[in-house]
């Protein structure tokens, strides 16, 4: 059974699946990649497919361009998702790949959302893309540059898919209606070129949206009895309950993001719910946000509540354990934890200073009783020398000047200053105490 046989029309199937393109002649939009002349197009009329990564928001063709490279080079597809297939998933299809081999047939790799696979994941794969056992074809909607480790990259072309126009997004919605046999056609429903126009608008540059919509409008229209009229009003419940999708590099995304944060910053945790929904409603990465999360954590919370960071994290790995519909409430779960949390940016403030001082100092000296003193030449020049261990000091403090394990050449510098604002009071409290002590052996009041 070859590929397109697979992909015969089924009347269950989505409208989107039916209608992938079978040829690269009909395939719309990404002339810049497929247009006479074009590498892709060029490496259909040869069959020699190359390495290559797709990076591209969603509905921009990305599968359905890796089918029709492999049909027309005779390869092998193997079809993977990397939110569902580890390491023993991708051996498996090595195996499969050196049978085919042993056949003298090539094996493409599609690989989609190759920016989740992990470091291991990644680094089982390369050696098999390096031999030629496997070309890959990855597929991300996220920067390579980014996701994707050195290696990896460095033997695949990116190639950038852009968002479909609304030009393109009607002539697909077009051919979606004249097709009779994997389409709308045999229905027979008229549609006007002004309500084709506003589902390529609300279809925000993705074709299987585009289709989708089109499909429910079409199912929506017919249950009311109306087979041979499309008109505008049958739109209204279907665009309005339709999520508006954004340009993960477009201001929308960061201005929800931005918002994310603040809210939680401010101690809002209804307003970064309703954020943080849209943001993934409208196709938003979950993982941006919990890495949002996890920056709040340490910025914005702190040891006012040092809970917030580990719970971030766990959060984190529950998402990525249990999947995307169920890990979503995980990261609903962190996000509430840190907006209701007590707040503090003394970590954050600290940081900064450290970093200022270090680059003004950077030739400060690490005193000689904090030297590391492996050999006995090093001990000879007092490495180590006057070291206090904590664990032998009454209440477990060297206490004094002396021992502040502050560079000697500058007077200390405060750069930690806790809040009094939840556990962080604590900290207040205990490091007070310490400087009690300081003074006490320093022979001060």
């Amino acid at each position: 059974m070859d590929l397109f046989q697979r992909h015969a029309p089924d009347d269950a199937a989505p409208l989107a699946f039916r209608m992938r393109p079978r040829r690269l002649e009909d395939y719309v939009g990404q002339q810049a990649l497929v247009g006479p002349g074009k590498p892709l197009a060029r490496m259909a009329e040869s069959g020699l497919v190359r390495s290559m990564i797709l990076w591209g928001p969603p509905g921009t063709g990305k599968t359905t361009l890796a089918e029709i490279l492999a049909e027309v080079s005779g390869a092998h597809l193997e079809h993977l998702s990397a939110v569902m297939a580890g390491v023993k998933e991708i051996r498996a299809a090595v195996d499969r790949a050196r049978d085919f081999q042993a056949r003298e047939r090539p094996t493409l790799l599609f690989l989609d959302e190759i920016h989740r696979l992990n470091k291991s994941q990644q680094d089982a794969l390369l050696p098999h893309v390096e031999s030629g056992l496997l070309t890959l074809i990855g597929a991300t909607t996220e920067n390579p540059s980014f996701e994707v480790n050195s290696a990896l990259l460095s033997r695949a072309r990116v190639h950038v898919l852009k968002s479909l126009t609304e030009g393109e997004l009607v002539e697909v919605m077009q051919r979606a209606m004249n097709d009779e046999t994997r389409g709308l056609g045999i229905r027979r429903i008229r549609v006007d070129d002004e309500v084709l126009a506003l589902l390529a608008r609300a279809a925000a540059g993705d074709a299987r949206r585009a289709l989708g919509l089109l499909e429910t409008a079409c199912d929506f229209t017919l249950a009311e009895g109306d087979s041979e009229r499309l008109p505008r009003e049958a739109l209204e419940d279907v665009i309005g309950h339709t999520a508006s999708a954004f340009d993960k590099q477009g201001d929308h995304y960061y201005d929800l993001l931005s918002a994310i944060h603040k809210s939680i910053r401010s101690s809002r945790p209804d307003a970064a719910l309703l954020y943080i929904a849209r943001f993934m409603q409208g196709g938003g990465d979950p993982l941006d946000v919990i890495r949002r999360l996890a920056a709040i954590a340490s910025e914005d919370v702190g040891n006012a509540d040092p809970r917030a960071l580990p719970l971030t994290m766990a959060a984190w790995d529950a998402y990525l354990r249990l999947g995307d519909y169920e890990g979503q409430r995980a990261i609903a779960h962190a996000a509430i934890h840190l907006a209701v949390a007590p707040k503090s940016n003394a970590i954050d403030r600290a940081w900064k200073q450290a970093k200022e001082f270090a680059a003004s100092q950077p030739r400060l000296e690490v005193p000689t009783y904090l030297r590391n003193a492996p050999t006995r030449l090093m001990e000879s020049l007092g490495h180590g020398e006057g070291y206090r261990y904590a664990h032998h000091e009454p209440d477990g403090y060297p206490a004094g000047s002396a021992h502040d394990c502050w560079p000697d050449e500058v007077p200390h510098r405060s750069l930690y200053q806790p809040t009094p604002h939840g556990q962080e009071k604590r900290y207040a409290q205990i490091m007070a105490w310490r400087e009690a002590l300081d003074r006490e052996a320093d022979g001060g009041a």
